[in-house]
């Protein structure tokens, strides 16, 4: 997954991935994290989701991450919003009260970057990257979140052989394997989106499964 790769598909408006709405997964068990008013929440690969709105909607601060700076300016033009531009090390952070968006490489990041968050969202990160960069995105959320830490990941699980990512499958097996030395990992929701999504069958799958999982940093 080149950057070049996703800088063409923003560019063509191939994004299949933005959603039009927040997320149901998100509104529905995002409460069950608990978590105080005025935390500040990661949210990698962030593209312009709507679901940083319902986040920040829940008063809470916001800190994305994005490669493609289309993405990042179209976030701000669709809602009327001139945020502050500032350079920090290889990153432009744009910025609007409680938001960020840091357009870069998710990879780059230190734990001083990320020193404010106690937690992270994802729900079309870890599904657009292949098997060995879906190893470094792990070890870095391990890296840059610390100890008691709480996430959202939201996977797509399918039989992989019958369609080339992305969106990649990522199967329990394989988010217990990458996240299950650190985290707790705990299955919210598993649901069948095969009949709402006929695209995938004209892609060649006969089933398709959408899976909410909530983790706690544990070390």
């Amino acid at each position: 997954m080149l950057e070049a790769f996703w800088q063409e598909r923003w560019r063509n408006n191939q994004i299949g991935f933005h959603q039009g709405e927040a997320n149901a997964y998100l509104t529905r068990h995002w409460p069950s994290l608990g978590l105080e008013t005025g935390s500040t929440i990661l949210v990698p690969l962030c593209g312009k989701s709507l679901d940083m709105d319902w986040l920040l909607g829940q008063g809470l601060q916001v800190i994305g991450v994005e490669l493609v700076e289309q993405a990042v300016r179209d976030f701000f033009e669709e809602r009327h919003l001139v945020p502050e531009i500032v350079q920090h090390r290889d990153f432009r952070i744009y910025r609007v009260d409680a938001l960020e968006i840091w357009c870069g490489d998710f990879f780059a990041l230190t734990p001083a970057d990320a020193v404010t968050c106690k937690a992270f969202y994802d729900r079309a990160a870890l599904i657009a990257l292949p098997p060995e960069m879906r190893v470094r995105y792990v070890e870095a959320l391990e890296r840059l979140l610390p100890a008691s830490s709480l996430g959202l990941l939201v996977t797509l699980d399918y039989e992989q052989s019958a369609m080339q990512g992305p969106p990649f499958a990522v199967t329990d097996a394989e988010v217990l394997e990458r996240f299950g030395r650190t985290w707790h990992v705990q299955v919210l929701e598993r649901t069948d989106v095969m009949g709402e999504n006929w695209k995938f069958v004209q892609r060649g799958l006969s089933s398709l499964d959408e899976v909410t999982y909530r983790l706690i940093k544990q070390r």
